[in-house]
């Protein structure tokens, strides 16, 4: 694999440089003195913003993009092997990175490298330790899946030793980590197009807790199934932090919510109560995820001042049990919901949330996770008052299994569930403006682009 020189500023070229990880990744360099090119599909405030910092982006992906100054070319998993820009590389000889490979190459230039990996949760637990860190002043290097408020995006440029980024197992991409601190929130059956199974994925995040270096640190949810396994022989810090005072280092004791549904609750380590911590986000997933971020904090020799007003200041990202606004006094919810795991922790926040009936639009995301997990999508969304179903969004995927929204309403109305389908986001917002009432609470739920039904019906 090719090693990038960072002291030797170069030309480089992102392929697929509109997206989230990508963007945070050109920005970085830009910072550096580093010149970027790259292409994507379309135009967006991501790309627009990388052109004002100095970088220079091309509408299409064509081999005419490539010329022979590329020092070398990074590009996402989703592009395959034979889209032009790679080709036209190969022939020129210019060497070539995943995002995954540069990133990992990236985190060696910091001595405090977080990585926060689990099937959910990382990027609301990455915002988090984020915003205790900037309370802290440590003047961290932040990349994040989702826009951050008090990073006004996903990037944040620091100028410190250390660096905190998500941690995503699909493709096995963070096993080209470089992590000297590791977060593994949970481990469920997901992202079974790639994986073959639970045991496959669990395999995925045992080689992730063996790439911490013996002097740094994971931490790990100890109400992971047979936790034994992920733990055993490594040679670095174990912090265990989860439900069970017994079986972990951290954990909550006294858990309360207010009438907004945010957590509270008093935080036990090693049993005995250190401090209480006031959230200022909703639902206890919330809670889990706060304690891997104080547990990651300590060992950093953050304050316990910092940690509880950095808490106190996180108000979440987008997309997640994020207020949109009212229409006839109907409250709008957006959350990002898409595996089994996410829905009901999001249906146990609503319900802690005021409302007289609760409304879920569901928008399949993937028809591999769909129909690999078809029974239990069922089984939690039946836990809504009423279900309304969106077709699935295909994402990187084509129908090649058969499998539709339609198949999902049944599993649903066969175990007792109120649910409707409808093909068109138009059918649906006419249904909800005409059975939604004054007190209920409408939640659009899925990693596609549902979140345009609530916001064409709040007229945005």
């Amino acid at each position: 694999m090719y090693n990038l020189d960072f002291d030797a500023p170069s030309n480089l070229h992102f392929t697929g440089i509109g997206g989230i990880s990508m963007s945070a990744l050109a920005e970085i360099m830009l910072s550096r003195g580093f010149s970027v090119t790259g292409s994507d599909t379309r135009e967006s405030e991501i790309t627009d913003h990388l052109v004002s910092l100095g970088a220079k982006i091309y509408y299409n992906q064509t081999a005419d993009n490539i010329s022979s100054d590329i020092d070398v070319l990074i590009y996402t998993a989703a592009v395959k092997q034979d889209n032009p820009e790679l080709t036209k590389a190969k022939e020129l000889g210019i060497p070539l990175l995943t995002r995954a490979e540069f990133l990992g190459q990236i985190m060696l230039n910091y001595p405090m490298a977080i990585g926060v990996a689990g099937t959910h949760g990382k990027t609301t637990t990455t915002s988090m330790l984020s915003q205790i860190m900037l309370e802290a002043d440590t003047d961290p290097t932040i990349l994040v899946g989702g826009i951050m408020p008090a990073i006004h995006g996903n990037t944040r440029v620091g100028h410190s030793d250390k660096m905190i980024t998500e941690a995503c197992e699909y493709t096995n991409s963070f096993l080209s980590f470089k992590p000297n601190m590791a977060i593994i929130l949970n481990v469920a059956a997901d992202h079974l197009d790639f994986f073959k199974d639970l045991d496959d994925i669990r395999h995925s995040f045992r080689k992730y807790a063996e790439l911490v270096p013996a002097d740094g640190c994971l931490i790990i949810n100890s109400d992971i199934e047979n936790l034994d396994y992920f733990t055993n022989e490594l040679t670095c810090k174990v912090i265990t932090v989860g439900s069970n005072p017994d079986k972990s280092m951290y954990s909550p004791a006294n858990i309360q919510y207010d009438e907004f549904a945010k957590g509270s609750y008093d935080l036990l380590i090693n049993g005995e109560i250190a401090f209480h911590v006031s959230l200022n986000v909703t639902g206890e997933h919330n809670i889990y995820n706060s304690l891997a971020s104080i547990a990651a904090s300590h060992f950093m020799g953050i304050s316990d001042k910092d940690i509880i007003s950095g808490l106190m200041a996180y108000g979440g990202t987008d997309r997640r049990f994020q207020y949109k606004g009212k229409i006839g006094d109907v409250t709008i919810i957006d959350d990002y919901a898409h595996h089994p795991d996410e829905i009901i922790a999001t249906i146990r926040t609503a319900k802690h949330y005021p409302h007289i009936k609760m409304w879920v639009v569901f928008q399949p995301h993937t028809y591999t996770r769909t129909k690999a997990l078809l029974s239990e999508f069922a089984e939690v969304l039946k836990e809504a008052d009423s279900v309304v179903l969106a077709d699935i969004y295909a994402a990187r995927e084509k129908n090649t299994i058969g499998i539709s929204s339609k198949d999902l309403l049944n599993e649903i109305q066969k175990l007792g569930g109120s649910a409707c389908y409808f093909p068109s986001f138009s059918e649906i917002e006419n249904f909800l403006l005409e059975n939604c009432a004054p007190g209920d609470l409408l939640i659009t739920m899925g990693a596609g682009d549902v979140v345009k039904i609530g916001e064409h019906l709040l007229g945005n």
